[in-house]
């Protein structure tokens, strides 16, 4: 059976919002406001500033940090649909630097497209961390 598109980006965001490492409340705070940060600022400068945002000033990444996991969210899809060939972090950025306006504009839509998956699954509260009680 074939599934759809949108069938794939749901099933690509439910499978990286189950396997999310660290604090999901932060995360899906964050990513409400992502699509509005792209559309105002650019998709190059939002993910830059998720990397920023998720690398200390030894230049370390957090790979727990909320921003690196919205930021590889993106950038795995991305790379799943062929528009990038990379995940590593800098070359993802310097491959969609280097593109044509047509594709670059292309990775923004499908971006903002498995983004309101994301967003739906984080802010759903299916996989809320279970906390004991004493």
């Amino acid at each position: 059976m074939t599934s759809t598109l949108a069938q794939q980006r749901s099933a690509f965001a439910l499978e990286k919002i189950k396997n999310l490492k660290g604090d999901r409340v932060s995360f899906s705070k964050l990513v409400p406001g992502l699509p509005a940060m792209i559309l105002q600022n650019g998709f190059g400068q939002a993910l830059s500033f998720l990397l920023a945002k998720g690398t200390d000033k030894n230049g370390n990444i957090d790979t727990k940090d909320k921003h690196i996991q919205a930021f590889d969210i993106m950038i795995k899809w991305l790379k799943e649909q062929k528009i990038i060939h990379e995940t590593d972090h800098t070359k993802a950025i310097t491959e969609l630097s280097n593109m044509s306006q047509d594709k670059y504009l292309h990775a923004q839509e499908e971006a903002l497209a498995v983004l309101e998956w994301v967003k739906r699954y984080a802010t759903a509260g299916l996989f809320k961390e279970i906390k004991e009680t004493p």
